[in-house]
């Protein structure tokens, strides 16, 4: 099967990306690609949230095993994490945060499966505007407001509060056709 998602930004407005990934990519795959999509570096550790119709987190996939007290039943790692493990539906919802310091992330959607189609390596397939900075400057991380503490995650995610369900249309949007970065 291949997945097609919408990939957005609460910071920066005319943002989209649009990848198309097998079903059974890992989330390292999908990782990697939101990193080339964006001209990212790979320096950060970096986080899926997949999320309920109301962007709240419900399961967490990590980069790398920080050894929690996690069970193995109930930790997910990038690199052993087939996509279709965790993703079955259409507007299936996922959140990436790219800058975990500062608690930015992207809102994704699974926006089309393809049941018959096979995908040998994940692509950009459409994107819009340019991604935000990767990391906020030590300006802008100062006078972020501070996160209260862990369980915050499970409060609105930042940005959230001005975020549109209409955002993920992908025919609401203009976006150019392949990867320029190729």
């Amino acid at each position: 099967m291949l997945y097609r998602f919408t990939v957005i930004s609460s910071e920066v407005e005319d943002f989209a990306r649009e990848i198309k990934i097998d079903s059974d990519a890992t989330f390292l795959d999908f990782h990697k690609i939101i990193l080339d999509s964006c001209q990212y570096e790979d320096n950060q550790v970096t986080s899926f949230f997949i999320c309920d119709d109301e962007w709240e987190p419900t399961q967490e996939v990590v980069l790398e095993d920080m050894g929690t007290s996690l069970s193995e039943d109930e930790l997910f790692v990038m690199k052993d994490t087939r996509l279709s493990e965790l993703i079955e539906d259409e507007g299936q919802r996922l959140a990436y945060v790219f800058d975990p310091l500062s608690e930015r992330m992207f809102f994704i959607e699974l926006t089309e499966i393809a049941y018959r189609q096979t995908l040998e390596q994940p692509v950009c397939s459409r994107q819009r505007g340019e991604a935000p900075v990767q990391s906020l400057g030590i300006d802008e991380f100062i006078t972020k407001e501070p996160v209260k503490s862990a369980d915050d995650m499970n409060e609105d995610f930042y940005g959230s509060e001005g975020f549109e369900d209409e955002e993920f249309d992908p025919e609401g949007f203009e976006i150019s056709e392949g990867n320029p970065y190729e």
